[in-house]
């Protein structure tokens, strides 16, 4: 998987931008993907800078192959 790496029982990856605009707009792309999929990252923006964090809540807060398919998307998205 590229650039997602997996430590504490998460997948995590940073992903940087030319500005705001367009930080805000892969937001609004993961948003919908991740609502289609009813899973959702946790993530933090900073300007031009997104990190997101995903694991399964359901499954005790691990890594899941829900985790993976939804990082997929995201690296599709980017």
């Amino acid at each position: 998987m590229s650039n997602w790496k997996e430590e504490n029982n998460a997948l995590h990856r940073s992903f940087e931008f030319k500005d705001f605009s367009e930080a805000f707009a892969f937001m609004t792309r993961v948003a919908l993907a991740a609502e289609k999929m009813d899973h959702h990252p946790e993530w933090s923006n900073v300007w031009n800078k997104v990190h997101i964090k995903l694991n399964t809540h359901s499954a005790g807060d691990i890594v899941t192959e829900k985790d993976h398919k939804l990082a997929k998307i995201i690296d599709k998205l980017v």
